[in-house]
């Protein structure tokens, strides 16, 4: 499919299962902004707020600047930008003004979710605090993410992805054991957050159809990456265990690693079913260890994880990726290479599935851009528009609220947008 122009929202033709939901988004970079575009992405109309531009300053979510800028120069805008926002209508707003602040609240009272990843206390600060915006409208939604959650002891402290990602666990058991622990080159603990802010979102809407009423959905960045940590907990707690550090490996769960290739690639093979351990073993020619009783479940296998890695390599080690790959789909055995970027922009079935989605930017240069997820048979999300510019949509929002043009030049003059 193709996207349209920054600068042409067909909001009448939204269509999903979110379609007449009003999102009003106070967040920035990622963490609040990903689950503002997700709700876009199905339907709902997504007012973004921005901090206006200032003479001898950049203006808007930082977001717009970061990484790689289209066009490659100081002027242009960051590629993520234009995924990151897309299906979103961007006002600017100056939260620390009290005009600003009365406009946020009058759209909150509008509004059936608000999004904000400031530090706990920034919007009570503002006179947007839950209690303070619920009197206006009790069916309000407020979906809150930061770093340690609005309560505890940390509460007040600054908290990014990366900070989360080491607390909540994840960090510890990545990397190899004789080497410091490592970072995905994603910022995983701010998306984690998010999805988990969209479920309490989804199941808030829920309970506001049976009750008419909103709520608080609170969600700390490290409890959304704990909350992935499988029995790394249990296990200390019970017997003394931590998990720690194995390389390409899965803890336990044998075979499931990384394997060289004759010609200096790799594949993942995950083949830690126990008759999938079977077909592999007779497919890479060792019927012994797929006869072997003692390797029948899992607890032996993880016995015996290196005997079997070794068999596994020295296999893959005399096989093309290719051949590696061939092999194991006939037998019937998990396996794959690991993707690039490039990888996945020519790969069959990312483009079966319109995983890879042509948009167009306002200048008309063309943009790949990752499609929808997830896939719905009824009521599919889409891509609208891609990321608007700043302040695109301050005028018609502020309009809608009923402002005309005299008060909305007062609005500009007070600094207020």
């Amino acid at each position: 499919m193709t996207a349209g122009n920054a600068g042409a929202p067909d909001r009448a033709g939204a269509s999903g299962p979110l379609a007449g939901l009003r999102v009003l988004e106070l967040g920035q970079l990622i963490a609040g902004p990903f689950a503002g575009r997700m709700l876009a992405d199905f339907g709902a109309e997504v007012i973004k707020v921005e901090p206006p531009a200032r003479a001898g300053g950049e203006g808007g979510d930082p977001l717009r600047k970061w990484r790689k800028l289209h066009p490659d120069d100081a002027s242009g805008t960051s590629l993520w930008w234009y995924v990151q926002a897309r299906n979103k209508r961007s006002i600017t707003l100056d939260l620390r003004n009290p005009d600003g602040q009365r406009i946020a609240r009058e759209l909150a009272a509008r509004s059936d979710i608000i999004i904000e990843n400031f530090r706990p206390g920034a919007l009570e600060k503002w006179g947007l605090g839950y209690e303070a915006l619920a009197k206006e409208n009790p069916g309000l939604i407020l979906l809150r993410l930061s770093g340690y959650g609005q309560t505890g002891p940390y509460r007040d402290r600054p908290g990014f992805g990366a900070i989360a990602e080491s607390m909540g666990g994840m960090r510890y058991v990545t990397g190899f054991p004789d080497r410091p622990p490592v970072r995905m080159n994603l910022s995983i603990g701010d998306s984690l957050a998010a999805l988990h802010g969209l479920i309490g979102v989804l199941m808030a809407l829920h309970h506001r159809r049976e009750t008419g009423r909103g709520q608080v959905v609170d969600v700390a960045l490290y409890e959304a990456v704990f909350n992935l940590m499988e029995s790394t907990l249990p296990e200390y707690v019970r017997y003394g265990i931590v998990r720690e550090r194995t390389g390409t490996n899965l803890t336990g769960i044998v075979p499931s690693n990384t394997y060289p290739t004759a010609d200096g690639r790799h594949i993942v093979i995950g083949g830690n079913g126990d008759s999938i351990f079977k077909r592999l073993m007779r497919a890479i020619g060792r019927d012994d260890l797929a006869d072997d009783p003692a390797l029948a479940d899992n607890a032996g296998r993880a016995a015996r994880a290196q005997e079997i890695d070794d068999a596994i390599a020295q296999w893959t080690s005399s096989h093309s990726l290719d051949e590696a790959l061939d092999a194991m789909a006939a037998a019937e055995v998990p396996s794959g290479r690991i993707y690039s970027a490039a990888d996945m922009a020519a790969d069959p079935q990312y483009l079966a599935r319109a995983m890879i989605e042509d948009a167009t930017l306002p200048d008309a240069t063309p943009l790949a851009i990752p499609g929808i997820v997830p896939k719905l048979s009824a009521t599919p999300g889409g891509t609208r528009w891609v990321g608007p510019a700043l302040g695109e949509h301050t005028d018609e929002v502020l309009a809608e609220l009923g402002y005309d043009g005299q008060a909305i030049a007062q609005l500009r003059r007070s600094g207020a947008t």
